[in-house]
């Protein structure tokens, strides 16, 4: 197993003062259906894909047969992507999600925290009221992961590791990757994440844009979650951050999805490629960065685009508005 930081390459510097003060290492792989067409550090780093993968976790959704048979919308679809900012869109789709479905917020497992959405979070204070596990990020995810679980008639802990949701994640999962998972960690919402390598996820994700309607339950599954994204960018994450920019900039023909600690993907259907990335020291704002720069390199972002420019370059100031210094792309970075 190849270690997270063996081979990664500089892929964002900070400058300041005319120096360099810091360098984000990292690596990246694009992907096409026969395999790997660009590199830059290792691709057979193991990561946890975290957030990123979470239209693998959807699979069993539409699979299954529980989406359909819910009536979920393509809103869901993309809600069950995404890593949400707790605003009152996301919170009221997942709350009549989960009443719909006959139970409440107490069945979900992911948990509570405030959410990222500064006027929801204003708004909680002002009413005295506290986060709920609506506000988590995740429950879109869980609020599918719910669906499943009462489609199969399982128990309600789904997100223990023998749960039959965990084993059709994971077997689909090592099916689209074509990787057999190098273990599994608990993710900040509670449910486990399997690792891979990052070239392993880039291929599943050259899966996901490639794949045709009418070609089998898989190949629906992954054709149905990409465009549901790239369709509901407000969705996927929030006004103002990065995912949803940027497919806003790319007018809904790229599926893109950042998770913690660094790491990005990209489905490029029109290319017929998937792209992942992981920064070693978890900075988004290099993940961001990357993301941008690939996505601009294989000719679906425009690089002059204010979502683009935000990201891949910019100058550093201070809290007295004074420019200190500005952060690049690395020399060779996207190449």
């Amino acid at each position: 197993m190849v270690k997270v930081n063996e081979g990664a390459v500089p892929v964002l510097e900070v400058w300041r003062g005319g120096l360099l003060e810091s360098t984000h290492l990292g690596h990246a792989v694009i992907c096409d259906a026969k395999g790997i067409v660009a590199a830059w550090g290792n691709p057979e780093a193991v990561i946890f894909p975290r957030s990123s993968a979470k239209m693998l976790q959807a699979l069993p959704l539409i699979e299954t047969g529980a989406a359909d048979a819910r009536g979920l919308s393509q809103a869901h679809l993309a809600l069950s992507c995404a890593s949400h900012r707790g605003a009152q869109v996301h919170v009221d789709l997942a709350g009549r999600w989960i009443t719909d479905l006959g139970l409440s917020e107490s069945d979900l497992r992911c948990g509570a925290h405030e959410p990222g959405d500064l006027t929801e979070r204003d708004r909680l204070i002002r009413a005295a009221e506290k986060p709920c596990q609506l506000h988590n990020n995740c429950s879109g995810k869980h609020s599918g992961f719910l669906t499943v679980t009462q489609h199969l008639t399982a128990g309600p802990e789904y997100i223990e590791i023998d749960h039959p949701l965990q084993k059709a994640i994971r077997a689909a999962t090592e099916e689209v990757t074509e990787e057999t998972s190098a273990g599994w960690g608990v993710d900040g919402c509670s449910a486990p994440n399997f690792a891979m390598s990052v070239g392993a996820l880039a291929r599943g994700m050259a899966k996901f844009a490639t794949a045709r309607e009418g070609h089998g339950a898989r190949e629906d599954a992954m054709y149905r979650l990409s465009r549901a994204m790239a369709a509901h960018p407000h969705l996927v994450s929030g006004e103002g951050q990065a995912c949803t920019e940027l497919m806003r900039a790319m007018d809904g023909r790229v599926a893109i999805k950042g998770g913690a600690e660094a790491v990005y993907i990209a489905i490029v259907p029109e290319k017929g490629l998937g792209i992942a990335l992981k920064v070693l020291d978890g900075g988004y704002r290099a993940s961001e960065a990357a993301v941008a720069a690939l996505l601009a390199k294989i000719g679906v972002l425009d690089p002059a685009h204010p979502a683009a420019v935000k990201r891949m370059a910019g100058v550093q100031r201070n809290w007295r508005g004074l420019e200190t210094g500005f952060y690049r792309l690395a020399s060779g970075f996207p190449g």
